[in-house]
């Protein structure tokens, strides 16, 4: 396994490579990095592939935009990655929750860069609001009134931050600066209306106990999908890389192998 930098758009850019063959880009999570997939990435690579895995910009050791970026940009940072990396021809997408968003867009909007597609535990669809919700928003418009007056302002983010931790919104909370805007930006887009486009043959895996994006989103977008299968991990959670990369990997190998 190497690991790498480049430049894109003036953005130094960590990535890591490893074996020879067939490549395998994989993109990783929110909160995530190339470091948390190198078990997933020793097993591929020692099965005959070349498995390549950036650091998305603002994670890991890539620099962070200076701009907060939504989906598109994203999108636009990885065809670029695979036009600097030579992938003109075609290779797997692997995305991994947040990475999973890009790869809908990705594939929806550039169909002949990917042979297969592979979504797991994927975020994308917009929860419609429930009572939770509405009650939330309400919450947080009684809160922006609270704070609006000066002396008080100063107090906000701390009230956001805590308020955030009460939603269970891990990832906002360790977000800061541009990447807490970035993230606010990324959860207002639904690709919801974007899985029809999927026009290539897809795999999604899911953890059975994921607690992040529930299981009942999986079924949406095995329905939705036209050529898609769905394989379910039972008893692991929303990091199958983590907790199981061996079964993940080796349902992978055998998507991919299909005819």
């Amino acid at each position: 396994m190497e690991e790498k930098q480049i430049l894109i758009d003036n953005l130094k850019i960590n990535y890591k490579i490893a074996g020879r063959g067939p490549a395998i880009l994989v993109l990783h999570g929110w909160g995530g990095s190339s470091d948390s997939w190198l078990i997933f990435q020793k097993i591929l690579a020692k099965a005959g592939y070349r498995v390549i895995i950036p650091d998305f910009p603002g994670f890991g050791k890539s620099v962070t935009p200076p701009k907060p970026w939504g989906i598109e940009n994203y999108t636009d940072f990885v065809l670029k990655f695979a036009q600097k990396l030579d992938l003109e021809n075609s290779f797997f997408m692997v995305g991994h929750s947040f990475g999973g968003r890009i790869s809908i867009r990705f594939t929806s909007q550039y169909p002949e860069k990917v042979k297969k597609l592979v979504l797991c535990d994927s975020a994308g669809i917009k929860p419609k609001p429930g009572l939770k919700t509405r009650l939330i928003f309400w919450m947080a418009s009684i809160g922006n009134a609270i704070f609006s007056p000066r002396h008080l302002v100063r107090l906000k983010d701390t009230a956001r931050n805590l308020f955030y931790i009460f939603l269970r919104n891990k990832d906002y909370v360790k977000a800061d600066g541009t990447m807490k805007e970035t993230i606010k930006k990324v959860l207002e887009e639904d690709l919801l209306p974007e899985l029809s486009q999927i026009k290539v043959k897809t795999l999604i895996i899911w953890g059975g106990a994921d607690r992040v994006v529930p299981l009942k989103y999986a079924y949406i977008f095995k329905e939705i999908i036209k050529d898609s299968q769905l394989e379910i991990i039972p008893r692991i959670g929303h990091s199958p890389h983590l907790e199981t990369p061996e079964k993940l990997a080796v349902k992978i190998i055998n998507f991919i192998k299909e005819k």
